[in-house]
């Protein structure tokens, strides 16, 4: 219908997972490196979780068709098998031959380990990809990670990759699957996208299906994204619809109300009018266990950063004490030095208390001389004008300590009112907040138990490099990462590699471990910013803000 009238050569906006329609987000980016990191590791499990929509088949999709040419995939589309059918399933994707009748699962395997021991002797490495392993019996699961027992005296001869929605990272906490957690090497949530790259994904689609014109206004792609929430399966629902509405009114362009329409015959009469939460129950496991989904705060961070560890169990929240029993608890900023542990139920009781993401984010950019008007309503717009970058996370209090830079916090307050922090200081116990022009020094316990275990932090990102980088990869970034490692380490610069090879990422696993971050060998956002941390004299540091 509309493609001949906005003269498309293809569906821009299909559902399939065409590899060529990829528009890799700085998220898919680490998706993505995160599967070939899996490919040149030596054995275990990687995971790759994320909701419903936001791309994970078609990342999978992707990848293999960059697969190196020494690498031999079994990709599982339908993981909901007996242990005996997924083997049954693994050796056929692999060419392996088996009994017609049904042998025992030592059959499977020894056949599997056969084929396994040939292909490394020539070579060759293997690599099986689960998608949908969210609905992979715990028995199957047992007997996956008992094929990555299957080795020689040196490496493991099977790669295992798990693709599948949050409930995965839910499934893999259970105490009984506790032995293959613990083989996971690498982790990636992969989040639904922010604004930009909503606009950059649309207008990608429509080049690629041969329409050179900007058929959608600035308006309406931000429409787009605040109805879809950033997913792309849903963006391409919304966008489908609209074209069709707009070629039916005989419009060149589609703007903002065709849009609302659009999501509302998609997606729903409340589309886009609220922020995406998941479903409570399903959430609470996922984001507590997980540890990765990251909070839309509003404030467009341009990037945002999956983490491994697990989220806090939130307490019970204490009644709020009356307003007036704060009065002992208010400082200025300037020269003043925060009382003994006042309560933070106190604190967040008061009234006249500033705690809007805004004017936390001030002091936090503060921290970093960066000055932001009051009237600024978008403070990471001013810190990306200045060469830093918000990133939002989720984790634990021990990643904000080992990360030791100041920090946005969300906590609960009276009523379930959301109040924002800048986290500025942290001691053995205790934790320094700025609620705009007031420091508190609160116990730490306090936060946690109103802390949702969402943050931001700003760091400055180097130039010209990739904000992750992974085993393999070759050029100048690489380069700028060993030079890095050599100012730290003391040592004298020399003609240094390009190559990602063994040797710098277990430089980088030593810094990881050295800092108590994920030593994955991957240097990601995190690790980036913690080696610029280290390097930088004007850091603001929450270890030595005391």
């Amino acid at each position: 219908m509309y493609l001949s009238y906005f003269q498309f050569t293809e569906w821009p906006f299909s559902t399939t997972p065409d590899p060529r329609f990829v528009y890799l987000s700085p998220r898919h980016e680490e998706a993505f490196a995160h599967l070939l990191y899996g490919v040149k590791e030596h054995g275990g499990f990687v995971q790759i979780t994320g909701e419903v929509g936001t791309g994970k088949t078609t990342i999978c999709r992707y990848f293999l068709d960059r697969i190196p040419a020494n690498v031999d995939v079994a990709l599982v589309l339908n993981p909901m098998l007996t242990p005996e059918e997924l083997l049954a399933t693994v050796c056929e994707e692999l060419g392996v031959p088996h009994p017609a009748e049904a042998p025992s699962r030592k059959v499977y395997v020894d056949a599997l380990y056969g084929h396994l021991l040939t292909a490394h002797q020539q070579g060759r490495r293997t690599v099986l990809i689960v998608d949908e392993a969210q609905d992979v019996s715990a028995e199957s699961l047992e007997q996956l990670r008992l094929l990555t027992n299957l080795e020689t005296e040196k490496q493991k001869l099977l790669q295992i990759v798990l693709i599948g929605q949050p409930e995965l990272i839910t499934l893999l906490a259970r105490k009984d699957l506790r032995q293959l957690a613990q083989r996971i090497t690498a982790r990636y949530h992969l989040l639904p996208f922010n604004e930009a790259d909503t606009c950059a994904y649309i207008l990608h689609r429509l080049r690629v299906a041969g329409c050179a014109a900007k058929l959608f206004s600035d308006p309406a792609m931000r429409q787009v994204h605040r109805a879809a929430r950033g997913i792309p399966r849903l963006i391409n629902v919304v966008c489908d619809r609209a074209l069709l509405g707009a070629y039916a009114q005989g419009q060149a362009r589609v703007n903002v109300a065709t849009i609302r329409r659009a999501a509302r015959e998609a997606l729903g009469p409340q589309a886009g009018f609220r922020i995406w939460w998941r479903s409570a129950a399903v959430a609470a496991g996922v984001l507590l266990l997980a540890g990765a989904a990251a909070y839309v705060w509003g404030l467009s961070p341009r990037r945002l950063l999956p983490m491994g560890a697990s989220a806090p169990q939130a307490a019970p929240v204490a009644p709020d004490p009356p307003a007036g029993a704060l009065a002992a608890t208010r400082e200025p900023v300037a020269g003043a030095t925060p009382l003994a542990k006042p309560r933070l139920a106190a604190v967040l009781a008061d009234a006249t208390l500033t705690a809007d993401q805004a004017s936390a984010f001030r002091r936090l950019l503060a921290r970093w001389h960066v000055v932001v008007p009051e009237s600024e309503t978008r403070p990471c717009t001013v810190a990306t004008r200045t060469g830093f970058e918000c990133v939002e996370m989720r984790g634990t209090w021990m990643v904000i300590r080992r990360l030791d830079l100041p920090a946005v916090i969300k906590l609960v307050g009276g009523e379930g009112k959301r109040n924002y922090a800048a986290v500025t200081a942290i001691g053995s116990e205790t934790a320094t907040l700025e609620f705009g022009d007031r420091v508190v020094t609160v116990p730490v316990s306090d936060v946690e138990s109103r802390w949702d275990g969402t943050f931001a932090f700003v760091w400055k990102p180097p130039p010209f490099v990739k904000r992750v980088l992974s085993p393999g990869m070759r050029g100048p970034d690489v380069e700028w990462l060993r030079r890095r490692l050599d100012a730290l380490d003391g040592a004298q610069a020399a003609a240094k590699s390009d190559l990602y090879d063994d040797e710098l990422r277990a430089r980088v696993q030593a810094f990881q471990q050295k800092e108590l971050l994920e030593a994955d060998g991957i240097a990601g956002v995190e690790t980036l910013a913690r080696l610029g941390a280290r390097l930088e004299r004007e850091a603001p540091l929450l270890s030595s803000a005391r």
